[in-house]
This record gives C-alpha cells, sequence and structure tokens, in this order.
C-alpha cells in the first residue's frame, strides 16, 4: 500500500480544523464510514434488490459488492494502491460505478472526467494529479477514446496503465480485470482521507480538482437523499453525466445506493430516451439542467409514453426561470425540485411540500443545518436581509481548499474558512436562495461552467487571431452561450477556421464558442488598460445596446 504517497495527497487538500472536525463528529454529521463501508452495508440490508440497471443488464446489491471487490482486485494486481490517482471517463454505465467504488475500496483517487472532455482537459488531469492509470470507454458518440489514450501516453510517461472498456486493442481490458483471483483487498481508505476528485468549472492551465473526502462526501449524500424524499421504494433515473456532483452525490446514484433503490442509467438525457425508461422502469426521480427542462417539456404533450410513476424533477446547475419552472406540474405531471449548488460543497433545495409559487421563485434552502451563509458586497461586508450580494458558505460539506493550488485558495476562501462562491443571491425571510447571477468571470453555459480565459488563450494560438475577448451572453434555453469576440489579423478569417482550431487543440466541445462576432476593435474604456473581465462586461453590455454591431459567424 502506498500509505505515505496518501498522507501527501490529504495534505495537498486543505482540511477543516481540527476544532470544526470534532463539533461535526460531535454532532453526527461525520460518521467512521467509507464508501467500501457504505456499499457492504447496504448489500446486506438489500442484498437481493436490484441496485443498477443499464438496459437489459440488473445488476443485485450483492452482486454488485461482489463484482466491486474482485475488480478492486485486479486494478490491485496492476500495482494500483492508497494514494494513487486514477482518471475516469466513463459513460452513464454499470462500469462507471464498478470503477470508481473499485479504486475507493484501494484508496486510489478517481478524478471524474466527463466523456465530453478530450486531449486539453484529460491531459491536464492526468498530469496535474500525477495519475498513474486512465479508465475509459473504447468509442462513444463518433469519438475514439483509445486515440486520446495514445496521445495521453505519449505525453505522460506517468501514466502506467489504460483500461478500456470494450475493445481494448493493445491496452487493458476492463473486463479482464473482473476475472481477478482471491483474495481480495481489504478496504484501504480511512473516512478522513480523500475519495474523489470532482472538477471545477473555469480551469484554466492549472485544473481545479475537488477533494471530496470519504466522511463529508457520504454526509452530503445522506442529506441529499433525505431532503430529495429516498428512499427503498425510489427508482432515479440517472439522465445527466454520472460525474457531475449533481446525478453522482447529490443524491443521484450514490443516494439511490444509500437509500437501497434503484438506479437506471440512461444513455443520453434526451427526452424520447428519458420517457421510454420511466414507462419501463417506473421510475419515480430523476434531474436536469435547465435547457434539458425545457426540451422535455416540449416534448412531453407529444409523447405516449407512461410518465405516471414519475413524481419528482430536480433541477439544477443553473438556474432554471420561474415561468418554466411553473409549466412543469402541469407540463410533466409531476413536482419541481429546485436545487442549487456547487461540487465545493453547498446544496439548496426547495421543500418537497412547498407551495409551488415558492418553488418556482427560489432556489431553496441550504440542506444541512450546519450550513452557514454569508450574502456581502464587494468590500466584504454583510448586506442587508433581503438584499442581493455575494454568497459565501462553509459547512461540513464544503471544501476548505483545492487540491495543489494554495495561491488560488487564499482568493477563494476567506481566513476563517468561508467559500467565495462567486454567486449574487438574496436570501427571503424563510431562508431561501435567490439566485441573481454571478460574480466570478465564468459562463454557465447550460449547467457546464467554462473559463473564458482557458478559450482566450487557445483563440490568441491561431495565427489568425490579434486578440480574442470571450463572452457569455444570455440565452433563453442554455441561460448563457459563449460567444467569442474576435479582431482577426486576417479579414478573410472565418468561424469554421477557429472551431476547428479549438477541436485540433483537444478542447471539449462544450467549451467552444457558439457564436463569433468580428470586430475592427474593442470598446474605449478611457482608463487605459483594462483587465480581461471588465472588458467582457464592456462587450456584454455593447452587445445588448446592439447586437447587430461586428460581423456574425
Amino acid at each position: 500500500m502506498h500509505i505515505d504517497e496518501h498522507a501527501a495527497l490529504n495534505a495537498d487538500c486543505p482540511g477543516w480544523p481540527e476544532a470544526y472536525r470534532a463539533r461535526y463528529r460531535a454532532a453526527g454529521y461525520w460518521g467512521d464510514e467509507t464508501f467500501a463501508g457504505m456499499l457492504a452495508g447496504a448489500a446486506a440490508r438489500h442484498g437481493a434488490r436490484t441496485a443498477l440497471i443499464e438496459g437489459d443488464t440488473r445488476v443485485s446489491y450483492a452482486d454488485l459488492a461482489r463484482r466491486v471487490e474482485v475488480l478492486a482486485g485486479g486494478f490491485a494486481a496492476l500495482g494500483l494502491g492508497r494514494g494513487d490517482r486514477a482518471v475516469v471517463q466513463l459513460p452513464n454505465s454499470v462500469a462507471f460505478v464498478e470503477t470508481v467504488l473499485a479504486l475507493t475500496r484501494l484508496g486510489t483517487v478517481p478524478v471524474l472526467a466527463l466523456p465530453s472532455h478530450r486531449r486539453l482537459e484529460i491531459g491536464r488531469f492526468c498530469a496535474f494529479a500525477g495519475a498513474r492509470l486512465f479508465v475509459t470507454t473504447d468509442r462513444l458518440n463518433g469519438f475514439d477514446h483509445r486515440a486520446l489514450a495514445r496521445e495521453l501516453r505519449a505525453e505522460a510517461p506517468g501514466l502506467t496503465h489504460v483500461v478500456i472498456d470494450g475493445a481494448a486493442e493493445e491496452f487493458t481490458p476492463l473486463d479482464s480485470l473482473r476475472a481477478a483471483a482471491g483474495p481480495f483487498p481489504e478496504d484501504a481508505a480511512r473516512p478522513g482521507d480523500v475519495a474523489v476528485f470532482q472538477i471545477s468549472g473555469g480551469t484554466t492551465g492549472v485544473p481545479k480538482l475537488i477533494p471530496r473526502r470519504h466522511d463529508e462526501y457520504l454526509y452530503n449524500i445522506a442529506t441529499a437523499a433525505r431532503a430529495s424524499g429516498m428512499d427503498a421504494g425510489t427508482v432515479y433515473l440517472c439522465a445527466l453525466p454520472i460525474a457531475h456532483n449533481f446525478p453522482f452525490a447529490c443524491p443521484g446514484v450514490m443516494g439511490t445506493l444509500l437509500s437501497g433503490g434503484t438506479a437506471v442509467l440512461a444513455p443520453d438525457p434526451g427526452p424520447e430516451t428519458g420517457f421510454a425508461l420511466i414507462e419501463r422502469h417506473r421510475v419515480t426521480l430523476t434531474s436536469l439542467v435547465p435547457p434539458l427542462a425545457l426540451l422535455w417539456m416540449q416534448e412531453a404533450p407529444a409523447s405516449r409514453r407512461d410518465r405516471s410513476s414519475l413524481r419528482t424533477l430536480q433541477v439544477g446547475g443553473a438556474k432554471l426561470g420561474r415561468e418554466a419552472a411553473r409549466r412543469v406540474r402541469p407540463t410533466l405531471g409531476c413536482r419541481l425540485q429546485q436545487v442549487f449548488g456547487m461540487a465545493e460543497g453547498l446544496i439548496c433545495c426547495t421543500g418537497l411540500d412547498d407551495d409551488d409559487e415558492t418553488v418556482a421563485l427560489t432556489q431553496g434552502r441550504p440542506m444541512s443545518p450546519a450550513d452557514e451563509i454569508r450574502v456581502v458586497d464587494e468590500a466584504g461586508n454583510d448586506v442587508p436581509p433581503g438584499e442581493p450580494g455575494q454568497l459565501l458558505t462553509r459547512g461540513p460539506y464544503t471544501i476548505r481548499g483545492y487540491y495543489r493550488i494554495p495561491e488560488h485558495d487564499a482568493a477563494a476562501f476567506t481566513p476563517d474558512g468561508f467559500y467565495r462562491t462567486g454567486d449574487i443571491v438574496r436570501v427571503t425571510g424563510d431562508g431561501s436562495l435567490i439566485l441573481s447571477g454571478r460574480d466570478k468571470d465564468q459562463i454557465n453555459r447550460g449547467g457546464e461552467k467554462l473559463s473564458p480565459e482557458e478559450v482566450e488563450n487557445l483563440l490568441l494560438a491561431h495565427e489568425g487571431v490579434h486578440d480574442a475577448a470571450v463572452v457569455g451572453l444570455p440565452d433563453a434555453e442554455l441561460g448563457e452561450r459563449v460567444c467569442a469576440f474576435v479582431i482577426p489579423r486576417d479579414a478573410g478569417l472565418k468561424p469554421l477556421a477557429l472551431t476547428r482550431h479549438l477541436r485540433l487543440k483537444g478542447l471539449a466541445a462544450f467549451k467552444i464558442p457558439d457564436q463569433f462576432r468580428f470586430l475592427d476593435r474593442f470598446p474605449e474604456t478611457g482608463v487605459g488598460k483594462v483587465s480581461r473581465k471588465v472588458l467582457r462586461e464592456m462587450l456584454k453590455q455593447a452587445h445588448r445596446a446592439s447586437p447587430a454591431t461586428g460581423t456574425e459567424g
């Protein structure tokens, strides 16, 4: 086992001061369990019940526990152990759940990458985390992930193992690890160890990896499951990419397993797929981001699928407009639960007994009695009740720092441990939060967050670009769409050339601008050198005032 390495890993992830750790344990928020312990307990209580459904495959709790144990043995045979890191990029599948749980059993920490990530992002994750293992699929939506793996191996000599779910070619097949012979490794993790790395939106050159520990993340999962009304009768449809914090743990698939319910793993989040799975498996709960919720409501009247089992639709990742929120019950026939939160911690949700107007107007209340929030002005002073300001938070499942970026932590966290979320909110009389925007320089495109600077730097690497500023413009369906304002060196520069350039750089598809606008110059500021953030805001305001200005692409 690699105990020294894991001690170093934990040290690279700032944790809670001892006084807070003692307080959370004494209050019963944190226990002494790990993910492996959670699974063992669920298997003991619900052995024959169906835990996971993928297509025609059904896996019981007892089978899942056994399969995870065997797969952990297979990873251990590769030499992986406590303190190692792995990048896991798999679609919604039993393989994803088994892989993550098997790695956490070994004390190996998976970085939960999205299927849409490409060479740029995956390469950064591997290099920054020092990953020894990359687990991915063979092909997905026309993209060959084995070709991606070959590029990574050439760039990252520390990446000693590539495991492929499917046709592995020269790599190690995931199925071969499922044939491992006992004895199987015991749970090597400790409750305070980092269990998984979630990924924060808005990375530039250095990834922002969010360390989620066994004890606090299990509390997060259990609390979200209670707030969502999960129990052994829950059938949860995982429509969003499972690697996201929302469908993974808030409460998502992990909350379903903790509650003894059944998680149905959807191959895509489209309404046709979703409605069919709801009808077939009598789904009771699912979660979507606002653009998908709008699409589901658009398609629902024409669908003949039986959705009568669906009791709750959770919508999160971005703000759902109040008029759209009011349409959920009459259109889909189920109640809406708004969920507002972040992979760094704090989760707020509307109550299952809240009246429809409260659900439509607010983004919910903090789910834990130990969640602390402040709403402050630009100087860091608390604003009067009901006034808008930036949301700060700390609590038993909100991190105290990212992995290995102390210089960023100094700005992202207050000296007394409050996380600066960058969200602008106001708090109602009953403690509900109403989200009104973002203070952080970040774009939220349909629930996927991205850094303008990252895209700008790649655009500036194109020989035909003199300058570029990437802006999030309001969009009725996506919340924000990505618009790149470009000053070209070459008058013949076309949007298609820039799109092709960004793809060749290995940028994830959701970060590629939806629109390019070519300008002769950027707006004059009258104050000399100006920050990129101010420039982006000026371009956004200029576009609103005169959207026809410039050349669209």
